[in-house]
């Protein structure tokens, strides 16, 4: 049930100004709710990826569900790997909902070619690693593979930094 705004009728005005505030989430709040820190979310402010939310009299900042909406979208993009400018991209289309997905789905097809870039570079660093490992006799410092590897990248048989580069 919404409450109803009567101007002619201070406290009316004053009951759903009181109301609307405590539907309101404090920074606090909207942290715990989303697991993002306080100082991210300030910095999401800052450049333009979260709005700027109300403040109540004392300078408070308060959130509405279409914020902490917005805060968990930005989040869960994070957590799939979105930089910033994707996640920028990405906000823009879901403010626009009558465009074509294609440009949500081309950003993110570009999100999982790099991912699979990056794990084929893992996984040549993990067989490299694996070999390093391996190969260590366990004996003194001075005849360790894995030093004489690291010591001298022409060692290694795979070729780990120009993968996913």
């Amino acid at each position: 049930m919404n409450p109803t705004l009567v101007y002619s009728d201070d406290k009316t005005y004053t009951d759903y100004i009181f109301f609307m505030e405590a539907r309101m989430l404090t920074i606090g709040t909207l942290s715990k709710k989303t697991g993002t820190k306080v100082q991210t979310i300030r910095y999401y402010e800052q450049i333009g990826l979260m709005p700027e939310p109300g403040r109540t009299e004392g300078g408070q900042r308060r959130y509405d569900n279409a914020q902490l909406d917005r805060l968990s979208f930005i989040r869960h993009s994070r957590q799939l790997g979105f930089s910033l400018d994707a996640i920028r991209e990405l906000l823009d289309l879901s403010d626009h909902p009558n465009r074509p997905c294609d440009e949500a789905d081309a950003i993110a097809r570009r999100q999982l070619k790099q991912v699979e870039q990056r794990m084929a570079r893992l996984k040549a660093l993990r067989t490299e690693l694996k070999r390093m490992v391996h190969e260590c006799s366990g004996g003194r410092t001075a005849d360790c593979r894995v030093l004489e590897v690291l010591r001298d990248h022409s060692e290694c048989l795979t070729e780990h930094d120009e993968i996913g580069a």
